[in-house]
């Protein structure tokens, strides 16, 4: 099987990874790539928004599967221009992926599907926003309705930069904020069929013990010994089935990765949103302990053959991501830094710890960061004491000026084990 994978990101090099130790994959292909990514396959230059030149280059190279990473292509209906040109694509239809695109739309979805969710509104003025936060009170949980690249959610007790967030937004979200702690669960589905993967908890703040700005995501872990062992089977029936049966009933099914961000809250499971695809960095640690080779799974979900795969099978190891972000990271994070020490961890750490690369490129010999989150240092281990023990390691070798990680990752879990 020739595969396509379209991205540039930390995830997109975790799945690349996988597909590369696949043995049905006999060429693998990644547009437009990162510098970590170039190691594993072969790079070409596209702009991952245009439909149209992702399908003619899926053409041009004769895949089998062309699998779309981020949100922002989806949204734009990428996956839509490959399925025309007959190619199979693993990614939602732009219609369906309005799932992430539009949080109004999914809370729609939601209601008529009689998903447990937070009460919310949707506002469109300053009235309204004034009106909302009112209704809800601190902490006020204030999300942009459109993609923001995992920056558009402000959760804050201080009123003023909740209402400056809120009318900053063309249209946004307003809801109740829910109590207890977060898991990422990600399904795959052809449309019919719903297949869940291992849970994993990712860590949305910039620093230890959840201070400081949301981020795009800090490091994960899985899996979550403290969670009900029945809690996967609960969400696919009372979220990600639902859902999909929604979507399908409305003449938009959604095919490729579904992923629901929940609340454990002390009266049951919410879900928090909704996105289209492989969470960054949760994908890390999620594909680290699944043995099952990808191609196959991907291509079934494209195909509409899921129900025929065999169950999933897993390693019992745990698996800790660390993220290496640049130099004032969210804000305005300084690029360009050369980054040292990957033949180092390649060299001493491999096969227990390896780094997937985020934002990096090739200038010369040299590979440097490029954007904010720069890598994701991704270990297995045991139990989460050593897979944590390992990243940190790892992380340790690498040299980035001005870069920051956190030191907490799965501290809490792994202590708790």
């Amino acid at each position: 099987m020739k595969v396509l994978v379209i991205g540039n990101g930390a995830r997109e090099h975790a799945l690349c990874r996988s597909l590369s130790l696949d043995p049905d994959v006999s060429a693998l292909h990644c547009a437009p790539g990162n510098a970590g990514i170039a190691e594993v396959a072969e790079l070409h230059p596209v702009d991952a928004l245009d439909g149209e030149a992702v399908a003619v280059l899926a053409q041009r190279l004769g895949v089998d599967l062309v699998v779309v990473g981020p949100e922002a292509p989806l949204v734009a209906g990428v996956a839509d221009a490959v399925r025309e040109v007959g190619i199979p694509v693993f990614g939602p239809s732009g219609e369906a992926a309005q799932l992430e695109g539009s949080k109004a739309f999914a809370k729609e979805v939601m209601a008529a599907a009689g998903v447990p969710t937070a009460r919310s509104y949707v506002c469109t003025t300053p009235e309204e926003v004034a009106e909302a936060l009112d209704a809800f009170g601190a902490p006020y949980v204030v999300k942009d309705d459109g993609l923001a690249a995992g920056k558009g959610v402000v959760v804050t007790s201080d009123l003023e930069a909740a209402t400056a967030h809120a009318n900053a937004c063309e249209r946004v979200v307003i809801e109740e904020f829910l109590d207890g702690p977060e898991v990422s669960l990600f399904a795959v589905t052809d449309g019919d069929t719903v297949l869940p993967l291992q849970p994993a908890q990712d860590f949305k703040r910039a620093l230890d013990g959840d201070e400081g700005p949301n981020t795009g995501g800090m490091g994960a872990y899985s899996p979550l010994p403290w969670a009900d062992p029945k809690l996967v089977d609960e969400v696919l029936q009372t979220v990600l089935q639902p859902t999909v049966d929604e979507m399908r009933r409305r003449g938009t099914p959604f095919s490729g990765l579904l992923y629901a961000g929940l609340a454990i809250t002390s009266r049951g499971v919410r879900v928090i949103e909704f996105n289209a695809r492989f969470g960054d960095p949760e994908t890390q640690v999620v594909l680290a302990r699944l043995k099952t080779p990808l191609a196959g799974v991907l291509l079934a979900a494209a195909s509409g053959n899921l129900e025929d795969l065999p169950p999933l099978r897993w390693s019992e190891d745990a698996a800790v991501t660390v993220v290496v972000a640049s130099h004032n990271y969210p804000a305005t994070p300084r690029t360009g830094d050369p980054i040292n020490g990957l033949d180092e961890v390649a060299e001493l750490d491999a096969p227990h710890a390896w780094v997937l690369h985020a934002g990096t490129k090739r200038d010369g010999d040299a590979v440097v960061s490029a954007g904010g989150r720069v890598l994701s240092v991704t270990a297995s281990g045991k139990d989460l004491t050593e897979a944590r023990e390992r990243a940190y390691r790892a992380v340790g070798r690498i040299r980035l000026d001005g870069s920051q990680h956190r030191t907490d990752i799965a501290a809490k879990a792994a202590s708790e084990a």
